[in-house]
């Protein structure tokens, strides 16, 4: 196996793993966002306040872009092992 192609390996699981976790944490990012602009004009500092709504978009993505996310990784693991043959020498 060359060094190139481990590279090459290397670099499509990287953006297969920022492409599955970009919509998670896109909301999470937006919910949080809104959290704090309430915090700060209700001037309401209770942590709990920030952390659940998060955690509940996050779980609301999953949701949402669960199948999406299945048949992206699914499809990634297939081209992987699919083309296996091509990896040994």
């Amino acid at each position: 196996m060359s060094e190139g192609l481990i590279i090459e390996l290397f670099q499509q699981a990287m953006f297969n793993v920022i492409i599955l976790s970009a919509p998670m944490l896109i909301l999470g990012l937006v919910v949080g966002l809104a959290v704090s602009i309430f915090q700060a004009t209700t001037q309401i500092q209770e942590a709990t306040l920030a952390f659940v709504p998060k955690i509940l978009a996050v779980l609301l993505a999953v949701i949402v872009f669960g199948p999406w996310l299945l048949a992206t990784a699914v499809d990634y693991t297939q081209e992987l092992f699919l083309n296996l043959n091509k990896f040994v020498q």
